[in-house]
Parts: C-alpha cells; sequence; structure tokens
C-alpha cells in the first residue's frame, strides 16, 4: 500500500462479516482509512476500525441513502466492503449516483441479488446444471419421497429449516409457515465455496472448505480442502449468475456422494476470516482490483481452523480487545 491507500466502507459491522473484512485487511496490512458503518452503536467492529457513522435501517431506504451520500462524500470513501447483502442491495440499486461520488461498490447488480435472495429464483437460474441441483419445489403435492427439506424461500441465516419425515410433518410445517421451498435432503459432508469475481462478473478464485462445526449458521471449525471439481462448479455458478465481486456459496453431498447446491450468498461471509488465514484474502484483493492492479490468484493452504469469541471492553475513557493481534483499535469518548 502508498500514502494514497483508499478509505474502504465496511457495512454491518457489529455480523460475523463486517467484523472479518476489518481483520482480513488488518491482517493483510492495509494502511487506509476503515470506515465501519452499522445501525448499532455498539458493533464490534466500531472499535476495530478507524473510524465510525451509525447508520439507519436499509429498509428505510430515503434515510439510509441519505446518510450513506453523506458518510461516503464527507470521508472520500473509494471502496463499499459487500459484507452486507442488505446494504449491498441498496449500494448496487444506487450504484450510478455512488461512482459519481468516486466510490465503487463491490457487488453484484440487482438482477443478480435478486436470483439469490431468491431460492427457487436461484434453482431455476441454474437449471441446465443438472446433475449439480437437488430437487427442488415450492409445491409440496410433488413431493414424492420422504425426507425432504424444508426452509425458507427467501430466508437467512439457517433459520426456520425442517427436516420433514413424513405427510404429518409436511403438513404441520405448512400449517405454520407460507413462502417455503422442499428440497431433497443432502446428508453428506457441506462445503463453503468462497469465489471471487472481477468487475465484469469473471471468476477469478475459488476456495473450498468442509465445514465441520456450525453455530447460527456460522462456521466455528472448517478444513480447506483441494478439491477441482468443486472449485470448478462453484467458479460456473458464480458466473452464470453474474456474481461481482465475492460470494459465499454452500453445496453439500448427496446420499450417492454428489455435490450439490444448496445456497448462494452475493456477498462476503461469516468466514472470510477462515479464508484468509488459509491464504486467500478477499478483501485485500478487492482493494487491488478497485485500485487497477493485477490480483494474485493465491496458493491455498490445507488448514483447519477453530474459532473462538473475543471481547472487547468499552468504557467511557477507551475501547479495546483482549487480543493485540489486529491493529488499529480505536478510541471513543
Amino acid at each position: 500500500m502508498t500514502d494514497k491507500s483508499p478509505t474502504v466502507l465496511v457495512p454491518a459491522a457489529g455480523g460475523p462479516a463486517g467484523v472479518n473484512v476489518i481483520k482480513s485487511l488488518r491482517l493483510g496490512k492495509f494502511d487506509g482509512t476503515i470506515i465501519a458503518t452499522d445501525a448499532d452503536p455498539l458493533s464490534a467492529g466500531f472499535f476495530l476500525a478507524s473510524s465510525h457513522a451509525v447508520m439507519p435501517l436499509a429498509s428505510d431506504e430515503d434515510r439510509f441513502v441519505s446518510e450513506l451520500f453523506r458518510v461516503v462524500r464527507n470521508n472520500k470513501v473509494k471502496i463499499l466492503m459487500p459484507s452486507s447483502q442488505t446494504d449491498g442491495f441498496v449500494y448496487s440499486k444506487y450504484r450510478k449516483e455512488l461512482q459519481e461520488l468516486g466510490a465503487t461498490p463491490v457487488i453484484s447488480d440487482v438482477e443478480s441479488l435478486r436470483t439469490c435472495i431468491d431460492k427457487a429464483l436461484t434453482i431455476e437460474k441454474l437449471s441446465g446444471m443438472r446433475a449439480f441441483i437437488p430437487f427442488t419445489t415450492t409445491d409440496p403435492g410433488k413431493i414424492e419421497e420422504f425426507p425432504v427439506i424444508a426452509k425458507p424461500r427467501y430466508g437467512k441465516g439457517s433459520r426456520n429449516i425442517f427436516k420433514i419425515d413424513d405427510k404429518a410433518d409436511l403438513t404441520y410445517v405448512m400449517s405454520k409457515f407460507s413462502n417455503m421451498i422442499f428440497q431433497e435432503l443432502l446428508p453428506g459432508t457441506e462445503y463453503t465455496v468462497d469465489v471471487l469475481s472481477d468487475l465484469h462478473s469473471r471468476p477469478l478464485v475459488a476456495v473450498a472448505r468442509a465445514r465441520l462445526e456450525t453455530k447460527a449458521g456460522i462456521s466455528s471449525k472448517g478444513k480447506f480442502v483441494r478439491h477441482p471439481d468443486i472449485e470448478e462448479i462453484c467458479m460456473k455458478v458464480a458466473e452464470q449468475i453474474g456474481i461481482r465481486g465475492p460470494c459465499c456459496i454452500q453445496v453439500k453431498e448427496s446420499k450417492d456422494g454428489t455435490i450439490k447446491l444448496v445456497e448462494v450468498n452475493p456477498r462476503l461471509g461469516g468466514g472470510t476470516i477462515i479464508t484468509t488465514l488459509a491464504g486467500a484474502n478477499f478483501p485485500m484483493m478487492i482493494v487491488d482490483m478497485v485500485e487497477g492492479r493485477q490480483v494474485q490468484i493465491p496458493r491455498i493452504s490445507e488448514i483447519t481452523v477453530v474459532r473462538y469469541f473475543d471481547e472487547i471492553i468499552v468504557n467511557s475513557e477507551r475501547a479495546k480487545t483482549v487480543s493485540s493481534q489486529y491493529d488499529g483499535i480505536s478510541s471513543i469518548a
């Protein structure tokens, strides 16, 4: 990095993805300015970034956009990191206006985001990749074999996902929830595949890890594996959907060992720091990409990563973490 290193805005700084992005930038020796944003004034990322801004909720679009433009303009933000799907949707919608302010939102187009948000639409978009697509339907009358998985068509975070063993289970779930999709049960190993595409939606690299343990939908233990077939097919998925920048793709083995799709998340995920530790620092690669430098395709270490919580102590004079691994801890009044 140089003295002209850019200012980067990291949204959803209270969530795992936002914190992971900041950690990755620090580990990459990024010496530009990191601005963390979130609706929660006690977001953990606020105390890891150079500075921060409390934002309205993205659902309050007019207020959110007004404050976003103010933060971008006043801080000369050059890169908007895609660590929030909700904020990223607004970034994509107002891409032209943000670019006029000198900022680059590294996020897919609105159409691609909508494809990923709607799990049924994701399957439809990828229907040509038949061997990779599990049985999926929104019509419970088309279920001919149990067990199946029921999950929200527009859900996230592994909430309200059920194993349906028989018609009684199906009737119960249908009575409690609407807008569900039903998919083939995939009992084998689950993988998260982080894919990075360039600003023209050309896939550059895919990094696969086996999810050894998850908590609240976030990988807490992961083992990196070189699996060329998985890497290749996930890069094709990103290209088919039109992903710009990063995405994390969940795949899982069927009962016969075939790799099949679970979902596509068009953003940096909650396991970003794990991928960074394996050698692929996506946030730093995104900085290089926007700055016009050649993106170096990394060599991935086949390591296992175990995660744990860290703490931030906040008082009237300062904020600090018990860990000194990440530089740039900011003070508060």
